[in-house]
């Protein structure tokens, strides 16, 4: 039974797609694990946690495109493209979809922001320019200007941009689009983020993918012991 606020309930295979033993990025374990068990969306808001490398990203970009997103970023409609192309993960996996959900949603993808700030300059020439702002300030004039409509909302890191207040109030907006109905799906390594009440946590590592609590995180143990004690890290890192 499917509940408000969910336009996606499971991410899978193909049909007909299978593993490809030794080939990227099937030799990712959970990338390998989504395709042999297919993931389960709940509604309201899913981070996939994860160290560098686990498969966050490419996950996140793959369920994007395959949603019809613009893979550097943007609504459906958007056309910007430079030098990327379309996952090959994307052409590999289905979505789930819930019938008669909207079929809006925007892909906020930290590393091609800027990109996605010319293509927004361009259609709409928004004053001032994103690019006359600051990283972190262009970034919140997304959030305000661009999640306000009920949909699908994928994002990738988007806390490399933002302050801690500014994270805060990327925290705050994701709440306010679950209460509207829509339904977000994003990658992250804050710890911050990852704390919002009834999101659900997906972490990622060498095993694959596995259900988690916040207190239960391994960035949350780290955050925690670092801030208490910096030379228990420093000390083995620095001359």
């Amino acid at each position: 039974m499917h509940t408000r606020g969910q336009l996606v309930c499971r991410v899978q295979a193909r049909q007909g797609e299978g593993l490809r033993p030794g080939r990227w990025p099937d030799d990712v374990p959970a990338v390998a694990q989504l395709l042999t068990d297919g993931l389960d969306l709940a509604a309201g808001v899913t981070f996939l946690v994860g160290e560098n490398g686990s498969g966050k990203s490419t996950i996140v970009e793959a369920v994007a495109e395959e949603f019809g997103l613009n893979a550097e970023g943007g609504t459906p409609n958007a056309r910007h493209v430079t030098a990327q192309e379309r996952s090959d993960l994307s052409q590999r996996i289905a979505l789930e979809r819930v019938g008669g959900s909207s079929r809006w949603g925007f892909f906020l993808r930290a590393e091609t922001m800027h990109g996605l700030y010319s293509y927004l300059d361009e259609i709409d020439n928004p004053a001032p320019s994103l690019h006359l702002l600051s990283h972190g300030e262009s970034f919140l004039e997304v959030l305000r200007t661009r999640f306000a409509d009920v949909g699908f909302y994928v994002l990738d890191e988007p806390e490399a941009a933002l302050s801690f207040a500014g994270t805060l109030t990327l925290l705050a907006t994701l709440d306010e689009l679950v209460r509207a109905g829509s339904q977000v799906l994003c990658a992250t390594h804050s710890p911050v983020l990852a704390s919002l009440p009834g999101a659900t946590i997906v972490e990622l590592d060498d095993t694959g993918m596995h259900a988690a609590s916040w207190g239960d995180l391994d960035l949350v143990m780290h955050w925690r012991n670092y801030l208490a004690d910096p030379q228990r890290y420093l000390r083995h890192l620095l001359g």
